[in-house]
């Protein structure tokens, strides 16, 4: 149980992260080429309308060991080294999960944060030029800080989201390999309907909560300070 709230809590933070930082560059990207139009800003959007389940099984295709997109470009590129099943390996197979997950929910960030960016007042912008500031300046200066509540707002969610992983877990690797990816909503479901101990069920339920609080609580804490300011 102590591994995988760890294992959790690791899993949680670290897929959060890199989905906030790679949503909020491609927001920033979207918001400064307007011009790309709706469709792209739609493509970007489609891993997030995707169920998970599909989200799992498409990243179990691409890192399958024989004729996997990953297994392809090894042997196009580094010829004779063989096959490398990243699912399979006990290092690599949380990383495997963790990359469809960012993958599947990285839209959301975007999402939050480009609106974020169209709500901001033009005419503060405007003045800032007018009063000498290039365009570094304002973003540093201006953009930045009149975003940074929605960033932080975004990195909250996420981590939620993150802690409540199952399906991808469920789907790609079952756990295992042994139990490199068993982090605790995976272990809540098999204890409670795999061997049918509903106490323990409960008890990493509860323990789990308590985690997921005494972690958030600081990022909120954060996140009203940014706002405030």
């Amino acid at each position: 149980v102590q591994h995988s709230l760890l294992l959790g809590t690791g899993y949680a933070f670290g897929v959060a992260a890199v989905s906030t930082i790679l949503g909020t560059v491609t927001a920033v990207a979207l918001w400064r080429t307007l011009r790309t139009g709706p469709f792209v800003r739609t493509v970007l959007l489609l891993p997030m309308i995707v169920p998970p389940v599909v989200v799992g099984i498409l990243f179990s295709f691409i890192f399958s060991p024989s004729g996997g997109l990953l297994d392809t470009l090894i042997r196009r590129f580094t010829p004779g080294t063989g096959t490398y099943a990243i699912l399979s390996d006990t290092t690599w197979a949380i990383f495997g999960v963790g990359l469809a997950d960012v993958w599947e929910w990285t839209p959301l960030v975007v999402l939050l944060v480009f609106t974020a960016l169209l709500g901001q007042d033009k005419e503060i912008l405007e003045a800032a030029q007018l009063d000498g500031a290039n365009t570094f300046q304002s973003f540093r200066y201006i953009t930045v800080p009149s975003v940074a509540a929605t960033i932080g707002a975004a990195f909250l969610i996420r981590l939620i989201l993150a802690f409540k992983v199952f399906d991808l877990v469920h789907v790609m690797t079952s756990g295992g390999p042994g139990s490199s990816t068993q982090v605790p909503a995976y272990l809540i479901w098999r204890s409670a309907l795999q061997n049918f101990d509903v106490g323990i069920a409960a008890t990493i339920t509860l323990l789990l909560a308590v985690v997921v609080t005494v972690v958030t609580i600081p990022v909120f804490l954060v996140m009203k300070r940014l706002r405030n300011d």
